[in-house]
C-alpha cells in the first residue's frame, strides 16, 4: 500500500467542496456539511455526483487520521495509502447525522452483530411429518454484574492511543516519494475505543463486558414440507456485545439421503423392479410410506408394464410447507427384470406367440437369406471386455517404448 508525496500537500479540494478553511472546527465542519448536503441532496433535485463528493469530503475531514494524511499527502496519498473514503453509500453519512447518530443529539449508531449459522441434519421422514429438536449452545452475554459496562462504576475513558476509533493508522516513508500506511487494531483498548482503570474493572468479566453463558437451550421446530437448505432463524440469540444489535442464530436444514424415496420439490420418486411375469400378467405390492402407512399398489387387469414406465399416485407426495393438508405426487418408476438364465421349449414359445403381439414380418426373401452369412451370439461382460482391451493397449505401448531404436535406412529412388 504505497503513495507518493514526501512534502506537505497544498491540496484544498475537500475544504473547497465544503466551503471551509483548513483550521475549521469539528462543529463548524459538521454545520457546513449539513448545509451543503441538504442543498445538493438528490431527493431535492441535487446532482448525485456532487452529493457524493460532499459526503466523501466530510468523511475524510471529520476523521482525524484521514485528515492528517490528506493535509500531508493529498487525495492521492489517501487513495494509494488505503485511507480514502469508504465504499459505502453517501446516504449513510447523511442519515446518521440527521438521525442524531453523528451530532450532540445522540450517540453513534449501533452496529449489528454477526449471525451464527449452524447446519441441522434431518431425515426425509422429519421433513414429511415435522419434528422438533432441542439443542444446547453456548454464547457470550452482557455481563450481568456491570450490565456490559466493564467497570464497577460504569465509567470508561476514550482510548488515547487510537482516539476512540479502536484502530491505529501509522504512516512511514520507505523511500523517496514513497509512503506506507498500515492499519491495525489498537493494542491499548483491543479495538473497543475505550479504556478502563485497572482498579475499576468489573470483577466478574474482568473489564471484557461480556461473559460466557454455558448453556442456552433452543428448540428447533421443523415444519412439515420444509426443504433442504431452508433456514430457521432465532432472532437476537447470537453472541451479545456492548453497543451492538445482537445477531441471529440460523439453522440451515441439511436433508440426509433416503434409501428408498427421492424428493423433487413437493413430489416423491420411487424405483420399483418387476419380474417379467408381473410386468406381463399383473402385480401387487405394498409401500411403507414416510409416515408408516402401508400403501397397496396394484395394476389393472390385463395391463402390461413397459420397462422405464412411470405411474403416479396423486396426493401421496410431500406436504406443502405451511399448507400440510395439500400434498404433491408420488411417482413410481418401473424397471423389468428379465430371467437371467434358462430357455423355453417350443411348446412354451408357441403359447407365448399366441398371446403376444406378432413378430414383424421379415423384409428379406428366402433367396436373400441364403446369401447371408450366419453368425453366433456369445454372452459377454462388456465392462470386463473393455478392461482387458485397455490393459492390452497399455502393454503394447509399454513394449514399443522398450524396443531399441536402430538406424533408419533410406531407400534410394532409381
Amino acid at each position: 500500500m504505497f503513495g507518493r508525496g514526501p512534502r506537505r500537500s497544498n491540496e484544498t479540494k475537500y475544504y473547497d467542496i465544503l466551503g471551509v478553511s483548513k483550521d475549521v472546527s469539528p462543529e463548524d465542519l459538521k454545520k457546513a456539511y449539513r448545509k451543503a448536503a441538504i442543498k445538493n441532496h438528490p431527493d431535492k433535485g441535487g446532482d448525485p455526483e456532487q452529493f457524493k463528493e460532499i459526503s466523501q469530503a466530510y468523511e475524510v475531514l471529520s476523521d482525524p487520521e484521514k485528515k492528517e494524511i490528506y493535509d500531508q499527502y493529498g487525495e492521492e496519498g489517501l487513495k494509494e495509502g488505503m485511507g480514502g473514503p469508504s465504499a459505502g453509500s453517501p446516504f449513510d453519512i447523511f442519515e446518521s447525522l440527521f438521525s442524531g447518530g453523528g451530532g450532540s443529539r445522540g450517540g453513534s449508531r449501533k452496529r449489528r452483530g454477526e449471525d451464527v449459522v449452524h447446519t441441522l441434519k434431518v431425515s426425509l421422514e422429519d421433513l414429511y411429518n415435522g419434528t422438533s429438536k432441542k439443542l444446547t449452545l453456548s454464547r457470550n452475554i452482557l455481563c450481568p454484574s456491570c450490565k456490559g459496562k466493564g467497570s464497577k462504576s460504569g465509567n470508561s475513558s476514550k482510548c488515547t492511543g487510537c482516539r476512540g476509533t479502536g484502530m491505529k493508522i501509522s504512516v512511514h516513508q520507505i523511500g523517496p516519494g514513497m509512503i506506507q500506511q498500515m492499519q491495525k487494531v489498537c493494542n491499548d483498548c483491543r479495538g473497543s475505543g475505550e479504556t478502563i482503570n485497572e482498579k475499576d474493572k468489573c470483577p466478574q468479566c474482568k473489564g471484557n463486558k461480556v461473559v460466557l453463558q454455558e448453556k442456552k437451550l433452543l428448540e428447533v421446530f421443523v415444519e412439515k414440507g420444509m426443504s433442504h437448505n431452508q433456514k430457521i432463524t432465532f432472532q437476537g440469540e447470537a453472541d451479545e456485545a456492548p453497543d451492538t444489535i445482537t445477531g441471529d442464530i440460523i439453522f440451515v436444514l441439511q436433508q440426509k439421503e433416503h434409501p428408498k424415496f427421492k424428493r423433487k420439490g413437493d413430489d416423491l420418486f420411487l424405483e420399483h423392479s418387476l419380474s417379467l411375469l408381473d410386468a406381463l400378467c399383473g402385480f401387487q405390492f405394498t409401500i411403507t410410506h414416510l409416515d408408516g402407512r402401508q400403501l397397496l399398489v396394484k395394476s389393472r387387469p390385463g395391463e402390461i408394464i413397459k420397462p422405464g414406465q412411470f405411474k403416479a399416485i396423486n396426493d401421496e407426495g410431500m406436504p406443502h410447507h405451511q399448507r400440510p393438508f395439500m400434498k404433491g405426487t408420488l411417482y413410481i418408476h418401473f424397471s423389468v427384470d428379465f430371467p437371467e438364465s434358462g430357455s423355453l421349449t417350443p411348446e412354451q414359445c408357441k403359447a407365448l406367440e399366441a398371446v403376444l403381439p406378432p413378430r414383424p414380418s421379415s423384409q428379406l426373401t428366402e433367396m436373400e437369406l441364403d446369401e447371408c452369412e450366419e453368425t453366433t451370439l456369445h454372452d459377454v461382460n462388456l465392462e470386463e471386455e473393455m478392461r482387458k482391451k485397455q490393459q492390452q493397449q497399455q502393454q503394447e505401448a509399454y513394449d514399443e517404448d522398450d524396443e531399441p531404436a536402430g538406424p533408419r535406412v533410406q531407400c534410394a529412388q532409381q
